[in-house]
């Protein structure tokens, strides 16, 4: 449920209430867009706030976050409960399944410790914390399920990590000047996808594992944000703001959706302009045969 980037004491005063910080009397739609013909279908529209839906790995429902709670939801709209009640509340907007499908990852805006990442098996468990340290944000899994790739605040920079799926040291992988977010593991395992603020404004980027042989893959005057990389690894949906955002992901902006083809770099537009930002497409949501992607869009 990011991003503030003021200072981190206005970030801790901020994170716990970021899913009410939005107008009142704002609806919710929850859309599937198919990227080759441009269809759209609404899932779900009602009067309150969620976001930032996944598409399970057998694709047979859409996971959303909305007042700290995981909803699943049929591609009919129909609510089909929530995930783990009992257990997970507090989750944010940075969640996921492995790609096996057997893994639920979240992070959770623990009382008094900022965000942090868990993991529980989708089959029913108890969620394991895995990064000690915070503000720890969930965005990526390797395809063997092994690594989690994740935005993390560590002295006051804001840089890319890396950590085992059953948890242990944390490695960095970035540290250049300004805010490195969002980073993605594209299905072939051989690149993370990220977004970065470091020429000043922000743009997406890609590099290996590893952090070595970083490719910047946008240079246009909007702000990049959240490459998901596709099922074929040829391309990458990403949302754009049209003003600059001086490095932060608000809510409530005039946005596009856009698809880049990681190789040529060309881009073009999915959506027209509509009113979202923060909660849109923060997390993977492709569905599995590469044709469709979820986003949330919003209207006041």
């Amino acid at each position: 449920m990011k991003r503030f980037f003021i200072s981190s004491l206005l970030f801790s005063l901020t994170i716990f209430h970021a899913y009410t910080q939005v107008p009142e009397g704002i609806s919710s739609e929850l859309v599937i867009l198919n990227v080759k013909t441009g269809e759209e279908k609404t899932i779900l529209k009602e009067k309150r706030h969620f976001e930032a839906p996944n598409w399970s790995r057998d694709g047979e429902f859409l996971l959303i976050n909305a007042a700290g709670k995981l909803e699943k939801i049929s591609l009919k709209g129909e609510k089909l409960g929530l995930l783990f009640p009992e257990l997970i509340d507090r989750a944010n907007n940075d969640h996921g399944l492995s790609f096996d499908g057997k893994t639920l990852i979240y992070s959770r805006n623990d009382e008094g410790k900022s965000s942090r990442i868990y993991t529980v098996p989708l089959s029913g468990g108890t969620p394991r914390l895995i990064t000690p340290k915070y503000p720890s944000y969930w965005h990526g899994i390797s395809p063997d399920g092994k690594t989690l790739a994740y935005c993390a605040e560590r002295d006051g920079k804001w840089d890319i990590y890396l950590i085992a799926t059953d948890g242990g040291e944390e490695i960095r992988l970035t540290d250049a000047e300004g805010l490195d977010d969002g980073p993605e593991y594209s299905y072939d395992g051989k690149w993370i996808y990220f977004n970065s603020h470091r020429t000043g404004r922000m743009q997406v980027y890609r590099m290996r594992p590893d952090g070595t042989g970083v490719q910047q893959l946008t240079f246009d005057d909007l702000d990049n944000w959240f490459p998901h990389p596709s099922p074929d690894n040829r391309s990458a949906v990403i949302i754009s703001y049209l003003k600059d955002q001086k490095g932060q992901h608000p809510f409530g902006k005039d946005v596009k959706l856009r698809l880049i083809d990681v190789e040529s770099k060309e881009i073009r537009d999915l959506t027209p302009i509509f009113y979202g930002g923060q909660g849109t497409i923060n997390v993977h949501s492709w569905s599995p045969d590469g044709e469709w992607i979820a986003f949330v869009r919003y209207h006041h």
